[in-house]
């Protein structure tokens, strides 16, 4: 992971516009206020014409650009219109309670009306759209941008930002009174902010790079039986009754063969694959060896899986990603899924994504789904450029989807093994991302184990990143991906050590499988993850105890908590803290402690 992608950052921050002017405000003050739990900044006023009702889809231009006047007419556009949610509050007291939620439950209590849905259906093809399709909370349509101009009430712009083409809704997406409290925001009417999936990758492997001091302890490169020992497998059942999710984009036919290729390579269970396309087949296979990380590393830790599904979505824009989700909820198949991939998480709250996103995780973790979400590789900032596992690059502030509610984020450490491979001790990653949110508040889970004398932010109750942490430094702890020819890498056969938060949200869902599958021999609830994890810290909180290192350790329940190292802005200390969150996973105690 995991580099904002958003075009604009090469020539200065995307901003939001004031409906019906040009005047713009930056999105990214360097100290914010404290928010509401109904996400001020984003929500906050602007003036509607007669007939016309906000979304949380604001506008936006691009500084420093070179504006191209208005995007041409024809061009064609699809949009995802978000559909709002019925007593949200309910469904969160019920996930935060461990309940349940059944398909016919949601559809009566809690999702769009057929009749709101067949509301926005009508609409959009009154204005010309087609190809309308209702999925699980998003309706989309094709068309052109002056068909989305004219049935959004807003305007197009196109930009050069360094010879690339860019263009942005300048002003906000309205909706018709009679759909105003029907959508939620419109997605489609900007490509300025994309996510981005850029792992730390070395040519390097080695089950064990012997460091220089202390002697017998190593940096260590993992294989799937590495991975499985360091973070103690040890009796815990494998992931063979859980399927599990890749978020994706592009053409991802090379990561099949790369996984079976990688399978046998390391003597692995051949685990079924399917491949679902969301929206229009794209050739891009730029991020190959991120899905490659993702699929051998999850099910590498995992060692086996019911099923492993891949969204390869059409590319990584917000949109896109938007539709990948909605899909994954919707199927209702797999249980755990992985997103190695984020933004600074203002862009998200500008173009209305975190909206249509967070509805999306509520419902999925209602249904008992879990989204596991790359934290970052920047430290206590986020990406604004190139600068992947660059500390302190950008502006203060979290990932999205991170830092989502309902999304585990998963933070990133540095690896000491003992020369036998077992566990030695682990260290905040320098670039692991993490902080507090600014337009997102925490849920009940969390609430009782964030730093008690937090000040600022922290006490105003948002939500704070990440949730726990796994390996991700490429030099000590890299995952070892198998490719005979890996784009952009070259041969692979031998393996290549890669790290980055792009490893730690993969090897965490990979040892979800796990416990899933556990829950499901026994009959258990198989519920949203974050909440056990939270109940286990909280269960063993008192009872800390610190292990060899180094770096030292402390055993906390199902948890290594950490608590050495930083991430720029933020220490790690004993308890949550905003480097590694609750800590990483010792798989055999959270197995046999979790319950679920």
């Amino acid at each position: 992971m995991l580099r904002l992608a958003v075009l604009a950052a090469a020539a200065g921050l995307l901003v939001s516009a004031c409906a019906g002017s040009h005047s713009a405000g930056s999105l990214l003050p360097a100290t914010a206020a404290p928010q509401s739990a109904e996400r001020a900044t984003r929500d906050a006023a602007v003036a509607v014409p007669l007939g016309w009702a906000a979304t949380a889809t604001r506008a936006a231009t691009i500084p420093g650009a070179t504006d191209k006047g208005a995007l041409a007419p024809s061009t064609p556009l699809t949009v995802r219109v978000g559909l709002n949610l019925h007593n949200a509050g309910q469904l969160q007291s019920a996930v935060a309670a461990g309940q349940q939620i059944t398909r016919q439950q949601f559809a009566a209590q809690y999702g769009p009306t057929t009749s709101e849905v067949q509301s926005v259906v009508a609409y959009l093809q009154s204005q010309g759209f087609h190809n309308v399709k209702p999925g699980a909370q998003i309706v989309s349509a094709d068309g052109t941008a002056a068909l989305a101009a004219k049935a959004f009430d807003t305007a197009l712009e196109s930009f050069s930002l360094g010879g690339a083409p860019v263009y942005v809704n300048t002003q906000p997406a309205l909706v018709p009174t009679s759909l105003g409290g029907v959508v939620s925001a419109v997605l489609g009417l900007s490509n300025a902010g994309k996510m981005s999936a850029r792992p730390n990758l070395t040519r390097v492997h080695a089950s064990c790079l012997i460091s220089a001091t202390p002697t017998g302890q190593c940096a260590p490169s993992f294989n799937a039986a590495d991975v499985q020992k360091f973070y103690d497998v040890g009796n815990a059942t494998d992931g063979s009754l859980t399927t599990v999710a890749v978020i994706a984009e592009g053409n991802v036919s090379q990561v099949l063969s790369d996984l079976q290729f990688a399978e046998t390579t390391q003597g692995l269970p051949q685990v079924p694959v399917n491949v679902v396309t969301v929206g229009l087949a794209s050739p891009d296979t730029a991020n190959i060896d991120e899905w490659d990380l993702d699929t051998q590393s999850s099910t590498g830790m995992a060692q086996n899986v019911q099923q492993l599904t891949i969204y390869a979505t059409t590319s990584l824009a917000d949109s896109d990603i938007a539709s990948a989700y909605d899909r994954w909820v919707s199927d209702d198949s797999a249980q755990l899924g992985n997103s190695s991939f984020g933004e600074c998480e203002y862009q998200a709250n500008l173009d209305g994504a975190m909206k249509i996103d967070d509805n999306l995780f509520l419902e999925a973790a209602s249904q008992g789904q879990t989204m596991f979400a790359s934290a970052g590789d920047t430290g206590s900032s986020c990406a604004l450029a190139p600068t992947n596992g660059v500390p302190a690059s950008g502006p203060p502030m979290v990932s999205y989807p991170a830092s989502a509610p309902y999304v585990v984020a998963v933070g990133g450490t540095t690896v000491v093994a003992n020369a036998d491979g077992t566990y030695s001790g682990e260290a905040a990653w320098n670039a692991g991302g993490g902080g507090i949110s600014q337009f997102e508040n925490g849920m009940t889970w969390q609430q009782g184990v964030t730093p008690a004398a937090s000040t600022g932010l922290a006490a105003a109750n948002l939500r704070a990143v990440p949730d726990i942490a796994m390996a991700a430094d490429s030099v000590s702890g890299a995952y070892n991906v198998y490719s005979p020819n890996l784009p952009g890498v070259g041969n692979c056969s031998s393996g290549c050590a890669v790290g980055g938060t792009s490893e730690a949200s993969p090897l965490a869902m990979g040892a979800s499988a796990r416990f899933v599958t556990f829950a499901h021999q026994r009959r258990l609830y198989r519920g949203f993850m974050a909440t056990y994890f939270y109940r286990n810290y909280a269960k063993h909180q008192g009872s800390a105890a610190t292990v060899n290192g180094p770096p030292p350790t402390q055993a906390l329940g199902g948890f290594h908590d950490i608590i050495t190292g930083a991430n720029g802005a933020y220490t790690a200390l004993p308890g949550y803290d905003y480097t590694t969150g609750l800590g990483t996973l010792d798989i055999k105690v959270m197995n046999n402690d979790l319950k679920l």
